[in-house]
Formats: structure tokens, sequence, C-alpha cells
């Protein structure tokens, strides 16, 4: 294993370890970085066989980029050139259709914005063209009306805020991210939708053999209505959005899904998380009100109760990042976490490549455990 990890955190060279022998890992990173700091950097097992896991190994983080397409738009709010609640359509104004013209940035920052799936059949080729998405989600009409619950938007999230961001911006999420991230000496660390020449960069992703994300076939979800048509197409519309027959792809890789194909290091989500708390992101006081709940109910999506911020999950007895209140992040399918804490200045990243379903896994929580026995 790599590493250069700080004396007192050795407990978390442990948890690490024990990932391996315990939990099933097989390729993975953790970075901690302490006032900007860097105080645990380890790097482990196989990206793909044969090919050891670096510290610039990139990884799909999941929905762990969904905090971070949130920033970009944010960072929009921020500089004023969009407010929280004006509507969607007010940049975008193909969205105002299907009940849709309330739909306000406030509610697509927190799955209220009623399209967590879209209607119209997709095929996967489909996820490598960034207007045919954008505009199929603006032809789908509302699922539910918007604001008036809380349904995750699991996938269609990222081009949701995306489109916002391009509408803009004039870049697609992609560049916009770039370009966000190259002052901040991350460029080579994060990307939606990765470059040619980084590919080799990239672990193979493996799915747990009890998976529950195995697709579901076009004409089945033809046949579904209501909560359960709108949970199924949110997954399986086109068939490749949730599903692992594509992930290990180049077409995969290099398509922009914000919301579920970002790919980064823990460098690089570490790093994001430091920024956010240092005010290179974010100004402190939208910064405040992001990480704060800001919507929360049944949420038909996950099969339980779910809170959210601005774009971020704040740290829950459910779900805790660490032991301070203001803490937030966001988890990814399988295990990937990246989270701030700005009462003890902790910016965390983990990333890894056996997907085991669900947000909160033992091995992440391993981590974060361990870190918060040893800080002083």
């Amino acid at each position: 294993m790599e590493s250069s990890a700080a004396a007192w955190a050795a407990p978390v060279a442990d948890a690490f370890e024990g990932n391996f022998r315990e939990r099933g890992d097989v390729g993975a990173a953790v970075c901690v970085l302490i006032d900007g700091v860097p105080v645990v950097d380890i790097a482990g097992g196989d990206a793909r066989p044969g090919l050891p896991w670096q510290h610039d190994t990139l990884v799909n983080v999941y929905s762990v980029g969904k905090a971070i397409i949130a920033t970009l738009l944010l960072q929009l709010v921020d500089h004023g050139h969009i407010g929280l609640d004006d509507p969607i359509a007010s940049v975008w104004p193909e969205f105002a259709t299907g009940g849709k013209q309330r739909a306000t940035i406030r509610h697509a920052l927190t799955h209220r914005a009623g399209v967590p799936a879209i209607a119209e059949r997709l095929n996967d080729h489909h996820l490598n063209d960034w207007v045919h998405m954008a505009d199929a989600l603006a032809r789908t009409p509302a699922w539910f009306e918007p604001g008036s619950r809380i349904v995750y938007h699991t996938n269609t999230y990222g081009h949701l805020l995306g489109e916002i961001v391009r509408r803009v911006t004039g870049q697609e999420p992609g560049a916009r991210l770039a370009a966000v991230l190259a002052p901040l000496g991350l460029g080579d660390e994060m990307y939606i939708g990765v470059p040619t020449s980084q590919l080799g960069r990239c672990a193979d992703v493996i799915w747990a053999p009890s998976s529950p994300m195995g697709a579901i076939d076009a004409d089945v979800l033809d046949t579904l209505e209501g909560d359960g048509a709108m949970v199924a197409r949110g997954y399986f519309n086109p068939r490749g959005y949730s599903s692992h027959d594509l992930v290990n792809t180049t077409a995969w890789r290099q398509a922009q899904v914000p919301s579920t194909n970002t790919h980064a290091t823990a460098r690089g989500v570490a790093g994001f998380y430091a920024a956010l708390l240092d005010g290179r992101l974010l100004s402190p006081g939208l910064l405040a009100e992001a990480t704060q709940v800001q919507a929360s109910g049944p949420c038909p999506t996950l099969g339980e109760e779910l809170a959210v911020g601005l774009g971020f999950v704040p740290t829950s007895e459910r779900r805790p990042l660490g032991t301070s209140a203001r803490s937030f992040g966001h988890f990814g399918t399988g295990g990937a976490l990246g989270f701030g804490d700005p009462d003890r200045g902790v910016a965390f990243g983990y990333v890894m490549n056996h997907v085991i379903p669900r947000w909160q896994s033992t091995r992440n929580r391993a981590l974060v455990d361990a870190l918060y026995r040893c800080l002083p």
C-alpha cells in the first residue's frame, strides 16, 4: 500500500487495511486534509487485474458527484447570475412545459423539481449526447407538482443542474468543472467525462454479486404506472443510467452524467471539500445555507426518509459524518464518500471500486470512525 500519513493518523491506516481483510475492498484510496494540510493519503489494492491502485487512479464515484454539480450551480447563485427561487425556466425556457413552470432552482437542488425520471424511451447512446438528454428532460411532464414532495433524482439530477449551468455559462458540465478545478490545482483529480488521454488511469468497477442494479427491459418499463414507473424509469431509462453493464466502457467514462459518473481520485474529493471549507468555492453564508436541511420526507426512490440541503447531505444520526453537527457531504452508491467538517477543518475523500450497494458502508464508516478517534 502507498501511504503518507501523519503518525497520529495510524488508526486510519489500520482501518484502511482492515477494509481489505474484512470488509471487501479490492482497490481503494482515502485522503484527509485538516485545515488544508494532508494528514492521511493512502492507496492500495488493484485498480484492474495486474494494475495496482495509485494515488492518481480515477474511479466512478457515483452520487458523490451530486455535490460537485450542485456546487457548480451554487457558484452561479453566489455570483448573482441566478437566484435560488428563480424559476428554472428563467434560464431554460423549454423546461416550462408539463406542469414544470413553477419549478425553481431551489427545487432542483433539493430533489423536488418533479423530474426524477425521463418519460420518453431513451437508448444508451443518448448518454453521450448532452443536448438530447437535456431536451428529453425538458419535454418530460412533471411526475408530481414541483415542491410538493422529495423524490431523489438518482440520475436526472446531473442533467437538470448541469443544463442550468450550461444555459448560464455556455459550458457543458465537464468543461465548467475543469475551469473551476484548474485554479485549485485539482484539474487532474476529477472529471465529468474522462478525456481520452486519462482513460488509462481509470479503475474497473466491480459490482457485488448481490447487487439489485441489473437493468429492467424497456418493455417492462412501459407496463409500470405511478411511482413504480417513476422510480424504475429514473434508474433504467436509458438502460445504462444505473446498470453496471456500461460502467467500465469508454463510452460511459466519457459521457457526462454528473449525478452518476463523475470520476475522481480520493485526493480530488478531499481537495474539493477543503476548497469548500476555506471559501475558495462558495461564500461562507451560502455554504452554511446549502449544508443545512432544506427539505425532508419519505422518498420512494430510496425507500426511506431523506433529508437534504442544497445538493449536500447534512450529517445525521442515521448517516453520521464524524461527530460535528455541521458536517456535510455526499455518499456514492457502493461506499464512496466525500465530506467536510467546518468545526474540525476536516476534508475527507474515500473512493473504491468494489461496489457493495447502499450509501453508508461499513468501509467508509470504519475510516471515518478511526479518523475521529485520533483527532486531537
